[in-house]
């Protein structure tokens, strides 16, 4: 018989996992494509592709599955691109590019997959956690800046995380628009109005050795081993089997056509993913998929408003928006080390891959990711020669 409940409950669902999912890191991409040199009017451009692609990406993936599958952009990618030097903005939209293409291979030749597979998780997460680190100091480090506009925003998310987790970023947010409207006002800043209109800025990409190896493969990487792979596995863990192949596909051609308006990467969600896919969205699983549909379409919401978080980021006091981005990516820093050093016989490696990818240098112009993978494989082999 079938079920003629109604589907609120999906359709919430859906709701809340884009606008915890958008609300929680949209800082961090702001901040990571104004690190490789974006523009505030390019960073915007970015974030509405990202969310344009995203919510059509959720809504094929969910119809044509009749799965809850949800996708989000690459927040931890997000991140290694504050820590990352591209060269300039076309390097690095040409960077985003390559990374789209190797997406799309990695459905396409499965061996491309199993060589991410065969990377280290230890050594993935533990360069991840040093990308990181530098973007979690900033709440600490704000406090001591602007501790006006910054203690609003930590105390809010400090009273969320103990009431009510899943909306401690979220709220933080909330807190520093506060902040930065009551500045505005203060100051008496005139607020002019095309900032608020959502629009895309194109840019023709320029492929570098640079870009590709520093920006690019770390930025292929992580996306794969911290949000493609752990998003099968939470989907796994409530009995769905995500289509690798098709998800690549679609998600990788996504992610080539946000590209050249500023996106960075679009992926399979993973925390975010247990949202729409637990049974708190529909105790009966064959109609969560509703979820994946809903979760898009508010994305594309979201996304028509994208210039107006563009425009409370450019307007936020000194160290307020680093504040939130820092507290957004707490709790993947601390997933990250945990994953890093888990296994005794790995540590050594992991640290010194944390400690290279920490350390920002950048020799031959190439990022501190890289050569942390490289620093972290390298002291593995050594270590492990002659074992079995």
């Amino acid at each position: 018989m079938p079920d003629t409940a109604p589907l609120t409950r999906p359709i919430a669902a859906g709701i809340v996992t884009a606008l915890v999912g958008f609300t929680s890191s949209f800082a961090v991409v702001l901040t990571g494509l104004a690190a490789v040199g974006a523009t505030p009017d390019q960073a915007a451009s970015g974030l509405l592709a990202l969310s344009l692609t995203m919510g059509t990406v959720c809504i094929v993936l969910a119809m044509r599955h009749r799965m809850p599958i949800t996708v989000a952009w690459s927040t931890p990618g997000a991140a290694l691109l504050a820590a990352t030097t591209a060269g300039s903005w076309p390097a690095a939209v040409g960077a985003f590019l390559i990374v789209a293409t190797l997406i799309l291979l990695t459905a396409l030749v499965p061996r491309i997959g199993a060589l991410i597979a065969a990377i280290p998780p230890s050594i993935a997460q533990a360069m991840l956690a040093g990308v990181l680190l530098p973007l979690c100091i900033a709440p600490v480090s704000g406090l001591v800046e602007n501790p006006w506009g910054v203690v609003p925003v930590v105390a809010t998310w400090l009273l969320f995380s103990r009431v009510a987790p899943r909306w401690a970023v979220p709220a933080a947010f909330v807190a520093a628009a506060v902040v930065v409207v009551v500045g505005l006002a203060e100051s008496g800043t005139p607020l002019d109005p095309a900032l608020l209109l959502p629009r895309f800025e194109l840019t023709a990409p320029v492929l570098t050795v640079e870009a590709a190896i520093g920006l690019a493969l770390p930025l292929f990487i992580v996306t794969m081993a911290s949000q493609n792979v752990p998003g099968v596995a939470v989907m796994r863990s409530f009995g769905y089997e995500v289509p690798w192949r098709s998800s690549m596909l679609v998600t990788g051609v996504g992610s080539a056509l946000s590209a050249p308006a500023g996106g960075h990467a679009i992926n399979l969600a993973a925390i975010s993913a247990a949202l729409a896919a637990a049974p708190d969205a529909d105790p009966d699983p064959s109609r969560r998929w509703v979820a994946g549909v809903s979760t898009g379409v508010t994305y594309l919401v979201l996304g028509g408003g994208s210039a107006v978080f563009a425009a409370l980021a450019l307007l936020a006091p000194t160290a307020v928006i680093p504040a939130v981005a820092g507290l957004a990516l707490l709790g993947a820093f601390g997933l990250a080390v945990q994953q890093a050093i888990d296994d005794p016989g790995e540590r050594v490696p992991a640290v010194v891959t944390f400690l290279v990818a920490a350390s920002g240098v950048a020799p031959l112009g190439i990022s501190a990711a890289f050569w942390a993978l490289i620093a972290g494989l390298l002291v593995r082999g050594v270590l492990h020669l002659g074992r079995r």
